[in-house]
C-alpha cells in the first residue's frame, strides 16, 4: 500500500509535485559520479586526484562534478600546501554535505540487501560500540514508520517562490 495522502493531495490527478524537494536534490546529486564523490568524501578523500582515481572517472568528469557539488554547497574548497609545492585546494564536506549522509547510507543499505549476492562488502558500525548501523524512517516521537503508516499533507506554512521575470 502507498502512503496516505491527505486532502487536497489525495486526488493525484488534481495536482503536480511542483517545487519537489526530491527533484531539486536530484538536480544536484542525481548522477552516479556525484553520489560516488560524496561517498569518497565520507570515507575521507579530500584531494582532487584521490576523488578521480577512487571513483574511476576522468579528471574532466571529476572536475565538473566537484565544481557542481561545491557550488551547490555540499563541499567547500580549502587551500593546502605541501612543502616545496604550490598551493592547491582540497574538498571538505560542509554541514549540507554531511546532512546528506543518511540518504547515501540508505542507498548503500538498499544495495547491500537487494544487489549483493554474497552480503555486504562493508559493514557500518558505531565507532564507540561496534554496534551495526542502519538507516530507518522514524517519527520525531521515535517510532519506526513504514510506507503505509506515512501520511503526506500539504504544508500550509510553505510559500511558493516568486518567479523571476526571465522564467
Amino acid at each position: 500500500m502507498p502512503a496516505v495522502m491527505e486532502e487536497p493531495l489525495n486526488d493525484l490527478s488534481k495536482w503536480k509535485a511542483e517545487e519537489c524537494s526530491v527533484a531539486k536534490a536530484m538536480d544536484i546529486v542525481g548522477t552516479r559520479s556525484a553520489i560516488l564523490l560524496l561517498r569518497e568524501a565520507y570515507y575521507g578523500t579530500t584531494r582532487f586526484d584521490g576523488f578521480a582515481s577512487r571513483v574511476g572517472i576522468t579528471e574532466a568528469v571529476a572536475a565538473k562534478q566537484l565544481k557542481r557539488l561545491t557550488e551547490a554547497g555540499l563541499l567547500t574548497k580549502q587551500p593546502y600546501r605541501e612543502a616545496g609545492q604550490r598551493t592547491r585546494h582540497e574538498y571538505v564536506l560542509t554541514d549540507m554535505g554531511r546532512d546528506l549522509l543518511p540518504a547515501v547510507l540508505a542507498l548503500m543499505q538498499w544495495g547491500d540487501k537487494y544487489l549483493q549476492e554474497a552480503g555486504s562488502p562493508l559493514l557500518l558500525v558505531e565507532d564507540s560500540t561496534g554496534s551495526p548501523v542502519r538507516v530507518e524512517v522514524r517519527s520525531e516521537a521515535g517510532n519506526e514508520v513504514e510506507l503505509e503508516q506515512l501520511r503526506v499533507r500539504f504544508n500550509r506554512n510553505w510559500r511558493r517562490p516568486k518567479r523571476r521575470e526571465s522564467d
